[in-house]
């Protein structure tokens, strides 16, 4: 399987905040998630794969190539796509096309304007007057017309209607038919990805938790939920604990071995699938 980007024990290590060896590789043609708590590290790790921060330690590959050394022809591959679109605000949609279209060699005009009517969007006006939405589908429209294979997106579905959302999820969906391109988008709204990704890699506090197709994920994390006194908390249990949580109406253990933590706990507890909110939410307690 051909990896269109690949990091290795990268670490970048801030004032109070450390990303330490974060390793998962992203296959040509697949979506994936990159998901985790604010401030867990998931702007960082793609600032990082952009070159706009330097990386501590580990390597960075992106098209098979070291994403340092080969920037230049990474980034005229790459459409990159910010989760507040920057744009010069007094001008309109094609005038800011003219600014943006002799960067690439491979800038298909044709292209852009199919994507400009595809996606709804009025050429003639003012970038200031477009709703979020509209600046993220513009924004999209623009790394699509330079036939970008690696469409990289930080919540880009953060603080868009639901109608919006949907729309453009179904735009990432239909992008990777053709099985050419890939797409790494960073997110806090599970529900988003359990909808469009393949994979999902999982960042907490800096730390790499799991990076593995959803499928697995989803196969292999239960949530146990049971009342407090059918749980006693020791060293054979804590072992299978990925997160737990504790309210006044009983106790939720995520686990990755449910089978394992059922015979160390009493009868009568519920074992259920995990969603992905779920994995999210009791690791951040953990």
């Amino acid at each position: 399987m051909e990896h269109i980007l690949e990091l290795a024990s990268v670490g970048k290590s801030f004032p109070g905040f450390t990303l330490k060896d974060v390793s998962f590789s992203l296959p040509r043609g697949y979506i994936m998630g990159l998901i985790g708590p604010n401030g867990a590290g998931k702007t960082t790790t793609i600032k990082l794969i952009m070159n706009l921060l330097r990386k501590s330690s580990g390597e960075i590959r992106v098209f098979g190539l070291d994403h340092i050394r080969n920037e230049v022809e990474i980034k005229s591959r790459i459409g990159f796509v910010y989760d507040t679109p920057i744009f010069y605000e007094h001008l309109n949609l094609l005038q800011m096309k003219k600014i943006i279209a002799p960067f690439y060699k491979t800038w298909d005009d044709r292209k852009f304007q199919s994507l400009i009517k595809n996606f709804d969007l009025p050429p003639q006006k003012k970038i200031k007057t477009l709703s979020r939405g509209m600046k993220m589908k513009y924004a999209l429209a623009l790394a699509l017309s330079h036939d970008a294979e690696l469409i990289i997106m930080d919540e880009p579905t953060s603080g868009l209607d639901p109608v919006f959302r949907r729309e453009l999820l179904d735009i990432l969906h239909e992008l990777i038919e053709d099985e050419q391109k890939s797409v790494l988008f960073s997110t806090h709204i599970t529900s988003d990805l359990e909808r469009v990704a393949d994979f999902v890699t999982f960042i907490n506090r800096g730390e790499l938790v799991f990076s593995a197709s959803k499928e697995e994920i989803l196969e292999n994390y239960r949530v146990i939920r049971a009342g407090k006194n059918k749980v006693r908390m020791d060293a054979g249990l804590s072992r299978h604990i990925r997160g737990f949580r504790e309210s006044e109406f009983g106790i939720e253990i995520l686990t990755n071995d449910a089978a394992a933590c059922k015979a160390l706990l009493s009868k009568g507890v519920v074992v259920e699938k995990a969603s992905l909110e779920d994995i999210v939410f009791l690791t951040g307690k953990a």
